[in-house]
Parts: C-alpha cells; sequence; structure tokens
C-alpha cells in the first residue's frame, strides 16, 4: 500500500528505536543532511546514557542536520568524517558494561562521588547525591570512557583542574529528553480525567504545575489538551500552567516556544494546523500566542524551592525515575501538599504514588494518572514521618546479614516486657518540643491536633495538660539541673481528673550536640476510700511545727518570687515601649512601602502603555511584512535576498523557476547551489557588487530557452548601511522574442530593397538620408558614408536641390502628399545628362516608431519618349 505523501523521519525514528533496544551502548553518529532529521533521536540516544557525533558542518556537504544536531547541546564530539571512523575504531570501551557500579561501593568511591557531588554543588548550586546510584554511575562512567580515564579518582582530579568538563558532567546529569504528546495513550487517558473536572468546575481558575519541564514541549501539550476540552465544552477558563526545571537553559528554550520541523512526527496535523505557525528562520514551528500566554516558566529546584500551591493537576513523568527512595517520597508528599482536594497526578510510565503512605488512589493504573486522597489522622499517628533524615549519599555501612537481624534475642525480649510492663508513659521530644519517640500509652495524654499536622508536643497534649507541660518545659529549660519535675499535677483529661507527676530529663544525643528531653507521666495512686486518716500522736507535733516553719519559708520564697516578677513586669514594661518605638519604626517602613507599591502601580501603567504601543507597532510592522509579501508576490520578478556573507536570507515563489530552492534553504550559502542560466555566475557577481557598490544589469538565457533581465543591486538599510545584495530576474523572454520578429522583417525588407534595381532612398522628417539601397549608390556614384546622415539636397554638391522637388518632399510627411514621377531633368558634372522619374510616399518605421519618407527614382535617360510628356506631379 502506498503511504500518503508527506515528511518522512527515518533517522529520528532508528535513533530511537536503537535508544529502546540497547540503551547506554547506543551510539548516535548524525552526517551531512538537509533538515533537522535525527535531532529528536539524539536525545533519545542520549537520554538512555548513549553517545552523540555529528560531522562537523564546515566538512558537510550539506550542513543542517550536523547544525540541528550541535544547537541541542548534547552533543559529545564534533568531527570530520575521518575522524569518527577513527573514534570508533580506537573507543571499544565505550561499549563496555558499566562495572564500577556496585551494590555496596567501597568507601574510596563513595568518597570520590562525595566529593564529586560537592564539586558540583559549589559551580551549580545543584545537589546530585539525592539522585539514584546506578544513574549518576552510567553518567561517570561514560564521561570517562570519553576521555579514557579508567580511575574514578583521576576524574576527580580531572574535574578539579577542568571547569569545562564540570560544565559537560553537569549538563549530562541533566539531560532532559521529552516531546510532544509523549506517550499520545497517557495524554488521552489524561483528557478524559480532565474533561469532566472542567465541567464540573464553578470558579473560572484552572492550576497546573510541570515539574521538570525541559524545553516545554510537554508543558504545552497539556495547555492544548485543555484548549480543545474547553472548546468541545464551550467553557472558558482561565489557565496558568507553570513549568519549571533546575537546567536554565532549557527553560529560556521553552519560553522561546520555537521548535525544529521534526516536531510533525508527534503532532497530528490538525493540531499542527490549529496551535503552531511555520517560523521564517529555519521553517520550524513556533506556539500560537493563544496557547504560549497560558504558560509561566521559572527555574526552580524540586527538592530545594517552595511549591505552587491550589493546584488542579501536577504533571511530573520521568522525573522521579532518576531521585532516591527517600527523594521520591519527599517529592510526592510535596505534591500532595500543592494540589487541591481531588486533585490529579500524572506521572511518568515507570513510576508511581501508591506507595507513598495513601496519599493518591489510582485513577489510571497503565497511564499513572492518581488523584490526591484526603488524609484521616486517626488515633493521633501519622502516616508519614513529617522530615526525612539526611544522609551523607551512599555511605559505606556494613550490612548486616538477613539471618543475623531476624533471630531473636532473649536480653531484648526480656528487656521490652520489663519496659511494657512498668516503665511508665513517655515521650523523646527535641530542643523544639517536637516529639521524636513514644513509649507506652499516650495516646490518652496526646492528640492530632486540626489543620496541618504537627509534632510538637504542645500542640497535640489533650486539655489541661498542655499548660503543666509548658511550665515543666520552660522550668526544664532555665533549671540547671538535669532533671526537673511537677508532682500531683492535677489534670483534666477526657472530662476527668487525674494527677501525674511530670518529669523531665535532659539529655545531650544528637552529633551536633542538641539537647533532648524525656518526659515521664506518672499517675499518682489515690487514696483508696474507707480508710480514715490516723491520728497524729504527741510525738509528731514537732515534725508538724517544723512542717509550718516549712510552709513559712515557702510562703517567704513565694514573696521573693513575686517580687522577682514584679521586677520583671517592669522590665517587660521597659521592653514593650522598646517593641511600641520598633512598632512605629515599622510602621513608618510599611507607609514608605505603600508609598514604593503606588510608584510601581504608576510604572506598571506606563509598562502597560508602552506595551500597547509596542503591540500597535508589531501590528503595523506585521501588516507592512504581509503588503511587501504580496507586493513581491504579486510583481512576478523573481528576488533573491542575500546577507552580506552571501547566504540566502530570503526569496520569491518566482526565483524557484531559476534556483532550486525550498524553505529549509535559508541561511545556505549560495554557492551551493546551480541554476538555469547559461554561462552565469550568481556568487561572483553579487560579491562584486558587495565589493564595489555599483549595481550590474545583464540580460541572459536560460537552458531552457527563457530570457532574464538579471539585476545585482546593494541592500541598504534605512539607516543607509550595506547588510546584503539584492538579485532580481524579469522576464525578458517575450520581449526577445518581438524584437527577433522585428529584426527578421527588417533583415527581410532590406533583403527585398537591395534586390530592386530601381534606386530607393529612404529619408527622415528633416529630409537626411537614412539609408539608400545599391541601385542609388550605382546612379549617383556615392558611398554610404557619405550619403547617410546627410541632407539629400546637399548630395552630389547639391544638384538635387530642386526647388519643387523640395516642396514636394516637404509636404509628404505633415501633409500625407504624395507623388508620381515627377520628372527631373538634369545636367550632372560628373555623370552627363539624366532624365529621371521620381516617385514619394510616407512609411512608418515600426523598429523606431516614426514616420519617414520612401523615394524612388526611374532613369529614362536612354529612353525613347514616345508618349505624351509625363505628369510633373499627382
Amino acid at each position: 500500500v502506498t503511504e500518503p505523501r508527506g515528511l518522512r523521519l527515518p533517522i529520528d525514528t532508528f535513533f530511537r528505536s536503537l535508544a529502546e533496544d540497547q540503551g547506554s551502548n547506543a551510539i548516535a553518529v548524525v552526517l551531512s543532511g538537509t533538515g533537522t532529521d535525527g535531532t529528536l533521536g539524539l536525545r533519545a540516544i542520549k537520554e538512555n546514557g548513549g553517545l552523540a557525533i555529528a560531522q562537523d558542518a564546515a566538512s558537510a556537504e550539506y550542513d543542517g542536520m550536523p547544525r540541528s544536531a550541535l544547537q541541542t547541546g548534547l552533543l559529545d564530539y564534533v568531527l570530520p568524517p575521518d575522524k569518527i571512523g577513527e573514534l570508533l575504531a580506537k573507543r571499544p570501551r565505550m561499549l563496555r558494561p558499566i562495572d564500577i557500579g556496585t551494590p555496596t561501593p567501597t568507601a574510596e568511591f563513595s568518597d570520590v562521588l562525595t566529593k564529586i557531588f560537592r564539586l558540583l554543588r559549589a559551580k551549580t548550586g545543584h545537589d546530585f547525591s539525592v539522585y539514584k546510584k546506578p544513574t549518576v554511575i552510567r553518567r561517570l562512567d561514560r564521561r570517562m570512557s570519553i576521555h579514557d580515564i579508567e580511575s574514578p579518582a583521576q576524574y576527580l582530579h580531572f574535574l578539579e583542574q577542568s571547569p569545562e568538563e564540570l560544565s559537560l558532567l553537569h549538563r549530562d546529569l541533566l539531560i532532559s529528553v521529552t516531546h510532544f504528546f509523549r506517550d499520545p495513550e497517557a495524554f488521552e487517558a489524561l483528557r478524559a480525567v480532565l474533561e469532566p473536572m472542567l465541567a464540573a468546575r464553578s470558579t473560572d481558575s484552572f492550576r497546573i504545575w510541570v515539574p521538570g519541564c525541559a524545553t516545554g514541549e510537554e508543558v504545552y501539550s497539556i495547555a492544548i489538551i485543555l484548549r480543545e476540552c474547553m472548546d468541545s465544552l464551550k467553557k472558558h477558563l482561565n489557565v496558568q500552567i507553570f513549568g519549571t526545571d533546575v537546567d536554565s537553559d532549557a527553560v529560556a528554550k521553552a519560553r522561546a516556544a520555537i521548535y525544529p520541523p521534526n516536531i510533525v512526527s508527534d503532532i497530528t496535523p490538525e493540531r499542527l494546523t490549529r496551535f503552531f505557525t511555520v517560523t521564517k528562520e529555519n521553517n520550524g514551528y513556533t506556539i500560537i500566542k493563544e496557547i504560549r500566554e497560558v504558560a509561566l516558566f521559572s527555574i526552580q529546584d524540586l527538592l530545594k524551592d517552595p511549591p505552587f500551591t491550589r493546584l488542579d493537576l501536577v504533571s511530573c513523568r520521568n522525573v522521579l525515575i532518576y531521585l532516591d527512595s527517600a527523594s521520591q517520597q519527599r517529592v510526592l508528599r510535596l505534591f500532595h501538599y500543592a494540589l487541591r482536594r481531588d486533585g490529579i497526578l500524572f506521572l511518568g510510565s515507570s513510576e508511581t504514588a501508591t506507595e507513598s503512605f495513601g496519599l493518591f488512589e489510582e485513577v489510571n493504573k497503565k497511564w499513572k494518572i492518581f488523584r490526591r486522597r484526603q488524609l484521616d489522622y486517626a488515633e493521633g499517628e501519622l502516616p508519614f514521618p513529617v522530615e526525612l533524615s539526611r544522609v551523607e549519599p551512599w555511605e559505606a555501612v556494613p550490612r548486616v546479614p538477613a539471618k543475623e537481624v531476624r533471630e531473636p534475642q532473649v536480653a531484648r525480649i526480656a528487656e521490652r516486657l520489663l519496659l511494657d510492663r512498668y516503665a511508665p508513659a513517655c515521650v523523646l521530644v527535641d530542643r523544639s518540643s517536637c516529639i521524636l519517640y513514644t513509649h507506652g500509652p499516650t495516646r490518652r495524654y496526646f492528640e492530632l491536633p486540626e489543620g496541618a499536622p504537627s509534632l510538637n508536643v504542645l500542640e497535640m497534649a489533650r486539655g489541661s495538660l498542655k499548660r503543666a507541660l509548658a511550665t515543666l518545659l520552660d522550668k526544664n529549660g532555665v533549671s540547671k539541673k538535669r532533671t526537673s519535675s511537677l508532682e500531683g499535677v492535677q489534670v483534666r483529661i477526657d472530662g476527668s481528673y487525674q494527677r501525674l507527676n511530670l518529669i523531665a530529663t535532659r539529655h545531650r544525643a544528637d552529633r551536633e550536640g542538641g539537647e533532648l528531653t524525656l518526659i515521664t507521666f506518672e499517675p499518682v495512686v489515690p487514696v483508696k476510700k474507707g480508710k480514715k486518716a490516723p491520728r497524729v500522736a504527741a510525738s509528731d507535733r514537732g515534725h508538724v511545727a517544723q512542717l509550718e516553719r516549712e510552709l513559712r519559708d515557702a510562703r517567704q520564697r513565694l514573696q521573693t518570687t513575686i517580687d522577682e516578677m514584679q521586677s520583671s513586669n517592669e522590665e517587660l514594661k521597659s521592653y514593650n515601649e522598646e517593641v511600641q518605638s520598633v512598632n512605629e519604626e515599622l510602621q513608618s517602613a510599611n507607609e514608605e512601602l505603600e508609598s514604593s507599591k503606588e510608584e510601581l502601580q504608576s510604572l506598571n501603567e506606563e509598562l502597560a502603555t508602552v506595551n500597547a504601543e509596542l503591540q500597535r507597532k508589531l501590528e503595523e510592522l506585521s501588516g507592512a511584512n504581509d503588503d511587501m509579501k504580496n507586493l513581491l508576490d504579486s510583481t512576478k520578478i523573481a528576488t533573491l535576498f542575500l546577507d552580506s556573507q552571501l547566504q540566502i536570507k530570503r526569496f520569491t515563489p518566482e526565483v524557484t523557476r531559476i534556483i532550486n530552492l525550498i524553505p529549509t534553504d535559508v541561511g545556505r550559502p549560495l554557492s551551493h547551489f546551480k541554476t538555469v542560466l547559461q554561462d552565469e555566475n550568481l556568487a561572483q557577481d553579487a560579491q562584486e557588487v558587495l565589493d564595489t557598490l555599483l549595481p550590474k544589469e545583464r540580460e541572459i538565457g536560460s537552458a531552457e530557452g527563457q530570457w532574464y533581465l538579471k539585476r545585482v543591486n546593494p541592500y541598504r538599510t534605512t539607516g543607509n548601511v550595506i547588510d546584503g545584495v539584492v538579485i532580481t530576474f524579469t522576464d525578458i523572454t517575450q520581449r526577445k522574442q518581438s524584437e527577433s520578429k522585428v529584426e527578421a522583417a527588417r533583415n527581410f525588407a532590406e533583403s527585398i530593397v537591395e534586390t530592386v534595381k530601381e534606386p530607393l532612398v529612404i529619408l527622415d522628417i528633416n529630409l537626411n538620408v537614412i539609408s539608400a539601397n545599391p541601385a542609388f549608390y550605382q546612379l549617383f556614384k556615392l558611398t554610404p558614408r557619405f550619403t547617410e546622415q546627410h541632407s539629400f539636397f546637399d548630395l552630389k554638391s547639391g544638384q538635387l536641390d530642386i526647388p519643387e522637388l523640395r516642396r514636394l518632399l516637404e509636404n509628404i510627411l505633415p501633409q500625407n502628399h504624395v507623388f508620381d514621377d515627377f520628372r527631373v531633368e538634369h545636367e550632372f558634372a560628373d555623370l552627363g545628362r539624366k532624365i529621371l522619374l521620381l516617385s514619394a510616399r510616407r512609411v512608418h518605421r515600426g523598429d523606431i516608431g516614426t514616420d519617414a519618407i520612401l523615394l524612388a527614382m526611374r532613369d529614362i535617360t536612354d529612353r525613347q519618349e514616345t508618349g505624351p510628356e509625363a505628369k510633373k506631379a499627382k
């Protein structure tokens, strides 16, 4: 079956298949060729850790494909063809399996990796220690193989000495491979989920975040899907799509929204016609303004920078596969926080969110579409830890065999049983009062607060236990003792009162020297009812007196405390005055900010005015460009514009009849093309005009029989700057054919005149001789040199200046007179007596568009006149 005509991209298809089949063993070589075929496939090769090579554009007969590959920034080598063969022959190591990535790296290798990460973080600010170990090792191994480096330590030294290699490694680790509607079935599944959401949306906003957006294809694909959904629903929403990435170069390309011609393999013709326009620079495509305006791009580190919030959709495809497990969970929790209720998470085909503490539920299992769950924090427990501990990347920690972990230990079991039976409930908190560990029945003392999850012990405490814990922790922080306590504290929990002994014990545990506090809850056993208090014996009266003295001392200490509190209150009052002063300063600063805000608003209005003016000028420029294009097309004059390097800038369609040009040839040198003209060197003529600034004009024929008037003029800008050459070809084929016909007719007439035996002469309006036949020159013994362009009456020394003849000849042209057989009898000095009969007519000269006089003569000198005398004039 014959396939329909269209753009074929066999090299892209081959490279993608090769990357999928061979992975990191694939090598892509882009050689001479026109267009951009191979560019998208090259990205797939790099995504899988392969090698990318391109021919040097200077050595390529057609440099379109090598230049397009070079613009991706993904090439490892740019070489002439002979050097590429030598490189592949000398580098079998490029195809070896990866052998430096072991499940448990040595301490030396881990130390090298850590130092490489530090170098990258110092130069780029990006932390690659959270990337998956095999991925990083694959990239490192490929860079080492390119430079023939065997040891990671040697490569580390090479990085320290070569900032350029550090940039190349950073670019390799940030390879972003994407294209429009990647996995088309996945986008159709996404459309099936989004359309009901848009239909049910009551507000007019719809917010989307695409982290790891690369060069923006995924962002614009989602924007197109949303536009189509809204058109089918006949509903308009205010759509905002935030595309973020750590790669600043990729973000810049996404903002430009200019893509190569080979994107047609990923986009249907209907979408290509509706949502894209052809660029004039490289015959590529750019997104229309309607789609471009909904996308906002910025540089953002997904693991470090704050997320966007109140989102309806997060599309993070093929980003999590590069991160380690801990970072994946952290990112998924971030997405859960950023999404609205029932928001959608769209992941890549190799990613999942089902194991992330129940944060998401599956909507489409095959194409990895998930919906945010509304968490239910039951029984005061969090389904996931609030913060992940940061561990140095891939530390060489010896692994404990599984058998050893599972083996029961009697001592530990006994210790655990004793703690469960006799140890009181307790919690371990850090310096910020956040719970790190709990033991025993602590659920009756704590509950999860409303709103955002929190593990702060004061926020989670039930009832009046909050005040008691606040006092205990404050006392523990002020006291210099290791242990502080509150005894017999009566707290109300769940409607009942209970007495507790609260004990806080400080402990210095973590490596940074931070303090941990263990809070113990010891219930006070109440005195059983029915038993009477024993009577105080006489011997105990002294003890009572002692207690009374202690009570007085306590009262004195209380008074002292009250005095200290009053002193503290005065200090607080002074502090409040200082705060009031600071508030006044802040109020002043706020007023200044308000003033700045007004200035910014004014500036914003000015910018809006300037923007409107620029928009108007752009519309005028667009209209002028359209007028100029239509003018050039309507003239039917083949016009070719060259820059100062004699490279093609633009051309009219008529030029293709002379030079075989296609739109993708813009930017190529003129010398690369042949013309249908005969014996013509356009490049040489253009260079001469560029050097001398003098225009050139020439009539020239083509091999097909056409004739053109070629004009070569310098291209002058409005600032009178020479910026190239303009070559025009005017079709003069019909004119040349008409001239040929006129010339043939003239030659034919002259041949007839020359064969006439009677003397003939043609005179102009001033009675000067234009031409004469041989019989005239023979009769009067004259030559053309002394006859043509001379007055007829000056010939033969004025012997032909007969008044009557002059009168007749002068009236022929103005009055359209004629005369026949006018008799002239004259004695010529050198010819003797001659009798001539003259006849004259007005004739039209078509070659020069003027009238002339044809004068014919008949020599009758030797004849015997037998008839009546000829009429002198008619």
